[in-house]
């Protein structure tokens, strides 16, 4: 299959730039789209064999649900039943990083949402996205635009690292800007249970509704039969190739020179495994394969460039990679999220 590369030039209407794509979408093919979150690779959530498309082409195991996205908050009701929690949180945080789980209706396939009774639904804040799924004329199922158990991409590049000659085309709109997957939450009566953190923190759900909780698969493992309700909550996700560990400091106070002094003394044994640490700890680390990402309290910088670092991994020999992670309050928490799934729940506390 030959994949399509469409570069996006911002200073012309996006219409007639996206027609070729849309069309794709509207007959049943596969597309990579920007999103402010990561790239998502779109098909017709309306065709269920567009939807098997999606789980071949990444090579994603079929029980785990796509999010169907939509170009405006109001189309959930076509495909989801809403209530007035979600027409507030459509209020507060619509077009943005939000999934909110719904009863489905008919017209959903369950091939898209895993067999469950319940879809994803999201209205992405990025505007090619939205631009797209509105002259396509249908909903588009999309789960992240990379080989399933990789990390996700924030780039068209990575998408084609991936996904060239696996799917139709590949829209690039630049680098992703938030770099974690959507907030994912479930309504469940006048409560909200948070399936999995991002842009949109457990704080900021709080001011909408005061009751939310956090699902046990955040921070541990499903037990082993459990269909999970959202993507990335079951299988390994968002890793490298080589073997990932988390470094935590039990004590915050004496946390750099710990995490410093344990780096170093992973570089002297084998000064070719990966470090991703903090700009702070750069100037004390010597190493083929150490990167930053980002000052120790720039917890943006940190999920913007997360999967972009983990990628640079797989270009190098790194046996191991050793990465340093902080608090988990805030976006915190979601980058946590991401990293405990990439280590295998890995963590050496220090």
């Amino acid at each position: 299959m030959k994949t399509e590369l469409i570069k996006i030039d911002f200073a012309k209407p996006l219409s007639g730039q996206l027609s070729l794509p849309a069309k794709i979408l509207a007959e049943g093919g596969l597309v990579a789209f920007p999103t402010e979150t990561v790239y998502g690779l779109g098909g017709n959530a309306l065709d269920a064999s567009a939807a098997g498309k999606i789980y071949a082409a990444k090579g994603r195991p079929s029980d785990n649900p796509l999010i169907v996205h939509i170009a405006r908050p109001g189309d959930a009701e076509k495909y989801a039943d809403t209530n007035p929690l979600y027409e507030a949180l459509a209020k507060a945080f619509m077009p943005g990083p939000l999934t909110v789980v719904l009863p489905k209706k008919e017209i959903i396939p369950f091939s898209v949402t895993g067999g469950l009774q319940t879809v994803g639904i999201r209205c992405p804040g990025d505007p090619v996205a939205r631009e797209l799924i509105r002259l396509a004329g249908v909903p588009v199922a999309a789960p992240s635009a990379n080989v399933s158990g990789r990390p996700s991409p924030t780039a068209a590049s990575h998408v084609a690292d991936d996904l060239n000659g696996r799917i139709d085309c590949i829209i690039d709109g630049g680098e992703a800007e938030v770099g974690l997957e959507s907030t994912i939450v479930k309504i469940d009566g006048d409560r909200l249970i948070l399936l999995r953190p991002g842009a949109i923190t457990p704080e900021m759900l709080r001011t909408v509704c005061e009751n939310v909780v956090l699902d046990n698969g955040i921070l541990g493992k499903l037990p082993e039969g459990v269909s999970p309700q959202a993507p990335g909550m079951k299988y390994r996700h968002y890793a490298p190739r080589a073997k990932v560990y988390l470094v935590r400091a039990e004590n915050e106070e004496q946390a750099d020179r710990k995490a410093i002094a344990f780096f170093r003394a992973r570089l002297a044994e084998n000064p070719q495994v990966g470090i991703l640490c903090y700009d702070e700890h750069l100037p004390f680390l010597s190493g083929e394969n150490v990167y930053s990402y980002g000052k120790k309290e720039d917890d943006l910088a940190h999920s913007h460039l997360l999967f972009d670092c983990l990628r640079r991994f797989d270009e190098t020999e790194a046996p191991a990679i050793y990465a340093v992670i902080g608090k988990t309050e805030g976006i915190g928490l979601a980058l946590y999220n991401r990293m405990l799934k990439a280590s295998a729940y890995t963590v050496i506390y220090i």
